[in-house]
């Protein structure tokens, strides 16, 4: 959003009590905006290659070859210099400097982001593009380059088996016991960005239901499949609403 435009007014319909806990989901749709293609939209990724080709246990076994192509032409287009954090990026991370409580980010995005915007407390459920691990001893090294076959892990010297460490379909998300706990203690649940696709994510606002005292709301360029789950939406480009709601947020202090 230009410094001459003027922020949108989204006001919260619940403030949370200021020492009270804030969970955020985000998903592709927060990083498009940034330029990044997403995965389920039309003409997204996944319209273009068989996602059961490139990003499954089996395919791997099958050909890791063809997986490492695809995920290595991931790779560059994120360390591409004009790709950066956005608006709405920058206003999670103001969120959680300025809140009292504790503000959780959990995201399915494996880009960096949320890490380059300058996020802390981020649960990167899905893995990340700049990491590899070894499916031998699950070894896990940082990693921007490109990965093959020939490559070593530097933990249990075996080849072949370095990977992206990404959470391919059939596998469990990351730090699902962290994130459940959070989920069910929370008093505000925010989704934002994602299409209420894909589970478990899609279950989370479910689990926050069942938790009393939290509010639910949903910031999103369209209706998700979960909307009516939210008590409150929001719907806009994310670097507009975001921002506006988080300004809301923090006016209540």
């Amino acid at each position: 959003m230009s410094q001459n435009s003027v922020m949108p007014k989204v006001k919260p319909a619940l403030i949370p009590s200021a020492d009270g806990s804030i969970v955020i989901l985000t998903g592709a749709c927060i990083s498009k905006e940034s330029g990044l293609e997403t995965f389920r939209d039309a003409g997204g990724i996944w319209s273009k290659v068989r996602l059961e080709d490139v990003a499954t246990p089996e395919a791997f076994a099958r050909d890791p070859a063809r997986c490492h192509v695809f995920y290595n032409m991931r790779r560059a287009r994120h360390r591409e210099t004009d790709i950066k954090p956005n608006a709405a990026h920058y206003a999670l991370v103001h969120l959680e400097n300025e809140w009292p409580g504790e503000v959780m980010i959990v995201t399915q995005n494996v880009d960096t982001r949320h890490d380059r915007a300058g996020s802390k407390n981020l649960i990167h459920m899905h893995g990340t593009y700049n990491q590899a691990r070894c499916n031998f001893c699950a070894h896990v090294i940082p990693n921007e380059g490109d990965l093959s076959v020939e490559d070593v892990c530097t933990a249990c010297r075996k080849a072949a088996g370095m990977r992206p460490n990404v959470v391919w379909f059939g596998e469990m998300p990351m730090e699902m016991e962290r994130i459940m706990a959070a989920l069910t203690s929370c008093d505000l649940f925010l989704s934002i960005g994602t299409s209420g696709n894909v589970y478990p994510a899609a279950g989370f606002v479910s689990a926050v239901r069942r938790h009393a005292d939290a509010h639910t709301a949903e910031l999103n360029l369209e209706p998700s499949n979960g909307a009516t789950l939210f008590a409150e939406t929001h719907y806009g480009p994310a670097t507009e609403i975001v921002p506006a709601y988080v300004e809301g947020l923090l006016q209540s202090l």
